[in-house]
């Protein structure tokens, strides 16, 4: 039997960046994953650029049952952290979007750090190894066998990710073993995923795939509540778009979302100042604001038709069509679910574990890190800090606990 100081079972962003600051510790790390190609998800992140953190991220930017576990891991490995280690490769980056961080050329910058991270840490390699079982025995570790033979390890870290993106090789292997040993989860669902409709609902809208436009967007109740400024996108099922995939976070089925068309306008004082005299038709003025074909849709669902004057339309009509551009509510009945989610909400239950070191307060030595616990972050890169901030704590934590054992 192979034996280790720290296994980590897999070989995604999380789980590199904790075993290259294990290996970097001194400790011998040996780093397993089923898949045969490496970090598919950083290879894909980004358009093939990667998204690989958010200057702004905090725990403001990140949903859990357990809100406050984040906060002790962002604060220990921030932004500038990882910033300073793409110096260190000499990886070039630019700023895209509201703190948004990518790289200049390829993903696989990030990728080959990380790998050149854990080869300064004489991390072993096994892969692609399927881990089949994980025995635990007090005082004496793990052990995992596996399809490549029997490995033991002092400490385990748990970095397998969530249920997104199956095709590129996403598990249940987190929540599997975390009820194998006694830890509670929270309900998993797709997160970061474009929202679907019924066909009656969205029958007005499904020719207007394509369309996008900025809007004001929110879900949820109360203090659970998620309002974005950003863009929204028409599709032949539904909505989606970077606004759209914010709140989706936040959505509970049954609930509706609420989009406000026009921010930053009051379209019907608008309207009613511009019937004044005017012999313009009402599409006309409402393509001014926002797409033709939207415009065209919007009348046609209230009853009006678009070559209509301004003129010969009452102002209660008036009034009335422009508060309905700020009160857009609607039910999703569903989302593109994991397929085409970005990221898991929910997963392996933070109240049981440490926010300094991830570890498990019901099994020493074990840690969970990354996408598999139940913290998700927004969209725009804080799901990959989260990533690096959690892996960083348990990497550390783990050198040190193999240390002293």
């Amino acid at each position: 039997m192979e034996s280790y100081d720290i296994a980590v079972i897999g070989a995604g962003a999380a789980g590199m960046m904790c075993a290259a600051v294990a290996g970097q510790r001194g400790r011998r790390v040996v780093l397993i994953d089923h898949a045969a190609r490496l970090a598919e998800k950083i290879r894909i992140s980004g358009g093939g650029r990667c998204n690989f953190t958010n200057l702004q991220a905090g725990p403001a930017n990140y949903l859990s049952a357990n809100p406050h576990f984040c906060r002790s891991a962002l604060a220990r490995y921030t932004p500038r952290d990882f910033l300073a280690l793409l110096k260190s490769h000499r990886i070039s980056w630019h700023e895209k979007h509201r703190g948004q961080l990518f790289c200049d050329h390829s993903s696989e910058a990030i990728i080959d750090m990380l790998k050149a991270e854990c080869d300064a840490g004489a991390v072993a390699w096994r892969r692609p190894v399927a881990v089949e079982s994980v025995q635990h025995a007090d005082g004496r570790g793990f052990t995992l066998q596996t399809s490549a033979g029997s490995i033991g390890a002092r400490a385990l870290v748990i970095a397998t990710g969530g249920l997104s993106i199956p095709k590129i090789g996403a598990t249940d292997f987190a929540y599997r073993l975390a009820k194998q040993f006694g830890h509670k989860l929270v309900e998993t669902r797709p997160a970061l995923v474009p929202l679907t409709f019924s066909s009656d609902v969205w029958a007005p809208f499904a020719a207007l795939s394509g369309v996008s436009l900025e809007v004001e967007i929110a879900a949820g109740a109360s203090k659970g509540q998620g309002r974005f400024a950003e863009d929204l996108l028409f599709t032949h099922r539904g909505l989606s778009g970077p606004g759209v995939l914010q709140v989706s976070s936040y959505w509970n089925p049954g609930e509706p979302i609420r989009i406000d068309l026009l921010p930053g306008r009051d379209p019907a004082a608008e309207l009613l100042e511009a019937k004044a005299g005017s012999k313009r038709q009402i599409v006309n003025a409402l393509a001014e604001w926002m797409p033709g074909r939207l415009a065209h849709a919007w009348l046609a669902t209230h009853g009006m038709a678009p070559e209509a004057r301004l003129a010969d339309l009452s102002d209660k009509s008036l009034r009335r069509l422009g508060e309905a551009f700020a009160q857009w509510s609607l039910v999703p009945n569903g989302t593109e679910g994991y397929r085409k989610a970005e990221v898991t909400r929910g997963g392996v239950d933070t109240r049981e574990l440490s926010s300094s070191t991830m570890m498990s307060e019901r099994v020493p030595g074990l840690y969970f890190i990354g996408e598999a616990v139940d913290v998700t972050g927004w969209l725009g890169g804080y799901n990959f800090q989260w990533a690096w901030a959690s892996a960083v704590a348990a990497g550390e934590a783990a050198a040190d606990n193999a240390r002293g054992a």
